[in-house]
């Protein structure tokens, strides 16, 4: 990575399929009465693609490499413990995060009754200094293709050097 203090762009995917009887969280959020999906961790596939956004933003590997799933220490392991590991990456090269983008993929569950709790929980994991008002979700559907046994997530993440000294986001 060059020492350039230009803003950063990093693009991350995820998806994870259903799996009945485990908890659905999306952006750190638990969303009831929905399955929930299959992974190692959590599978919070919103998290996960975020967090291959800062790391690939910072040109580092991607989460599947720094957290292996197939390291028992990971095994239901909270994303939100994935995320403050890509934050605390970003400023300790003098980055934070600025804002970031989202799209979700799912035919199930509607995320418009979620979507602001979900985008104040990430702000709050990701350290925005605008909270909820830097993270923007949007939830499309298949719209009938067969890809609807589980959740997909795009997203964008800009860095931005980090003026605040590192010493956490300004509110």
């Amino acid at each position: 990575m060059s020492d350039s203090r230009a803003p950063r762009v990093g693009l991350g995917f995820d998806s994870h399929p259903f799996a009945p009887g485990r908890t659905l969280w999306l952006g750190g959020v638990e969303i009831p009465g929905a399955p929930g999906l299959r992974g190692h961790s959590d599978a919070d596939v919103v998290l996960h693609a975020l967090c291959d956004a800062v790391l690939g933003a910072l040109g580092e590997d991607d989460i599947g490499t720094l957290f292996p799933n197939d390291d028992e220490r990971h095994r239901d392991r909270a994303s939100a413990d994935f995320a403050a590991e890509a934050v605390c990456r970003a400023r300790s090269r003098g980055y934070r995060v600025g804002n970031l983008d989202v799209v979700v993929i799912a035919d199930r569950p509607r995320l418009s009754s979620h979507r602001a709790a979900m985008r104040a929980r990430i702000g709050e994991i990701f350290e925005l200094a605008g909270g909820a008002a830097d993270v923007n979700i949007k939830g499309k559907t298949t719209e009938g293709l067969a890809v609807s046994d589980g959740i997909a997530c795009h997203a964008i993440a800009l860095l931005i050097a980090d003026t605040n000294g590192g010493s956490g986001p300004k509110r």
